[in-house]
């Protein structure tokens, strides 16, 4: 099978990366099937007509905007770096990091005048140029593609710009963080033309659709107990549900059962008071999708 002229929509994802796991997981909630995608460049879904291509991270950018992908799952640090100007269908709630100014312990950064003068490290150039003249300080960038924490020890740079998560790295270099300068997370973007393909327009769309669910749901439990019936007003007043709540009956006529869906983390905020209204059996589920 010819993938480039099968006519199905040709998603990029990193081949191997922070991204790569949760793109995957992200295209199966939405009931798109890979399978046997190891070591494999394209992967065609039996499921869903989708193509994903596995590329670099780097070169998703320019996949897409020339047309050979469709759309792509990449951080939004490297679309800034890669300048690109390409459209956010949507933003996917992983992926999720700072690039950070980090120093040596010994000294004592903590705003952004404090770098004037200052010789910087970083594999996003860009990125930080840009932050330096929005604040309107002078400073010498060294790029590095990697490694980036040991130029301050090599004497190369006085501090670093990069991208941090635990902060373990920095720590094992002894540098500490200082301040953020950009905030990341994976998104998903869209080829320039890709609208103007009424066939391959219907995919985007219903994709999106998938997609906008999953995320959604990833924001809400499903919230189940047995109420008396004297109490369903208290109760619900109570649950900060984001539609009414289902009420069903029960065996025993004096009590029913409530059924809400509610948003992550509330319900610990809130199990006291509904024990104390006579709330029992209260059960709290993942939604795996949420449409609206």
């Amino acid at each position: 099978m010819n993938v480039v002229n099968n006519g199905n929509l040709k998603i990029a994802v990193q081949k191997k990366g922070r991204l790569t796991d949760k793109s995957i997981e992200l295209l199966k909630l939405c009931g798109i099937e890979i399978e046997n995608y190891a070591e494999r460049l394209v992967v065609s879904s039996a499921s869903f007509p989708v193509d994903v291509l596995f590329l670099r991270d780097d070169d998703i950018p320019e996949y897409v905007q020339d047309g050979v992908a469709d759309l792509g799952i990449v951080g939004e640090n490297v679309l800034c770096e890669k300048s690109s100007t390409l459209d956010i269908l949507e933003k996917l709630q992983f992926g999720k990091c700072r690039i950070m100014i980090a120093a040596p312990e010994r000294f004592d950064i903590s705003q952004p005048l404090e770098l004037e003068g200052k010789t910087i490290a970083t594999s996003y150039p860009k990125i930080l140029q840009s932050y330096l003249d929005e604040n309107a300080v002078t400073a010498k960038i060294i790029e590095l593609s990697g490694s980036v924490e040991i130029a301050p020890a090599l004497g190369v740079a006085d501090a670093i710009c990069d991208i941090v998560s635990t902060g373990n790295t920095l720590m094992m270099n002894k540098l500490k963080k200082a301040f953020a300068i950009f905030e990341s997370q994976a998104v998903l973007v869209s080829s320039p033309v890709i609208m103007q393909d009424e066939k391959k327009a219907q995919i985007v769309r219903e994709l999106a659709r998938r997609i906008r669910s999953v995320l959604s749901a990833r924001h809400s439990k499903y919230l189940m107990m047995n109420v008396p019936k004297s109490s369903v007003e208290k109760i619900t007043s109570i649950i900060p549900a984001l539609k009414s709540p289902t009420i069903l009956p029960l065996a025993d006529p004096e009590q029913v059962a409530l059924h809400a869906v509610i948003p992550t983390g509330h319900l610990w905020n809130m199990v006291d008071e509904l024990k104390q209204n006579g709330a029992t059996g209260i059960l709290l589920l993942p939604i795996e999708n949420m449409i609206e």
